[in-house]
């Protein structure tokens, strides 16, 4: 049993990262393939959905390669694997193209549904386009659904906006201790000014009254 779990283990480990062969390359679009296989759940994508399941599938085997390679159990030559790479690669950039060209189309022209799903499927920088996304959603919110990365976004800001209410409160909390601080010293210099004028008349007072008795 311990065996089968550290076997399940291991290859999970191997598989959830990619070939090191070409990895400034082959990265970028192993981590994005499965966002990009996801585009296939998009109303917007049905017909490209064969495109996709295509391309994933070539992913999948580069990756593969690009594994037996760095185990040097490969039958393409490393060469061969960097030309597949590449061509990859350019279909990559042309998925990210074209999601980064939805973006604004769907902003352009009011296609909300669109605008969602794009913003959504994990290909744009949201938080880079966080404040356009922000004024586009409150601009057509009766229209635009919440979910997903506006609703982040939501509540982030609105445990930004009670943070610093918190601060506001706590610094007008101490900013009011040191007024009523200040108060006090200045009420008790005014009490003891005002009992060392009282001494002083009282003792004047005495003295004329000791010069007429003379």
């Amino acid at each position: 049993m311990y065996k089968l779990l550290l076997l399940t283990f291991m290859l999970t480990f191997l598989y959830s990262n990619n070939p090191k062969p070409y990895a400034a390359l082959g990265n970028v679009i192993y981590d994005n393939v499965q966002k990009i296989d996801s585009l296939q759940k998009l109303k917007s994508y049905d017909l490209y959905k064969s495109d996709i399941a295509k391309y994933v599938k070539e992913v999948e085997l580069a990756k593969k390669e690009g594994f037996e390679i760095e185990a040097s159990k490969a039958k393409i030559s490393k060469k061969d694997y960097l030309i597949k790479l590449r061509h990859l690669a350019k279909i990559n950039d042309n998925y990210l193209r074209g999601i980064r060209d939805n973006y604004k189309a769907s902003m352009n022209n009011n296609n909300y549904n669109l605008f969602s799903e794009i913003i959504n499927c994990g290909l744009i920088d949201t938080n880079k386009n966080k404040n356009e996304i922000i004024d586009y959603y409150y601009k057509h919110q009766e229209d635009i659904n919440a979910s997903g990365v506006i609703e982040d976004f939501l509540n982030d800001d609105a445990k930004l906006k009670a943070l610093k209410e918190s601060q506001k409160i706590k610094y007008k909390t101490k900013k009011m201790l040191e007024e009523e601080k200040i108060k006090r010293i200045r009420d008790k210099e005014k009490t003891t000014q005002e009992n060392l004028e009282v001494k002083l008349q009282n003792k004047l007072q005495n003295e004329l009254q000791d010069q007429k008795k003379s």
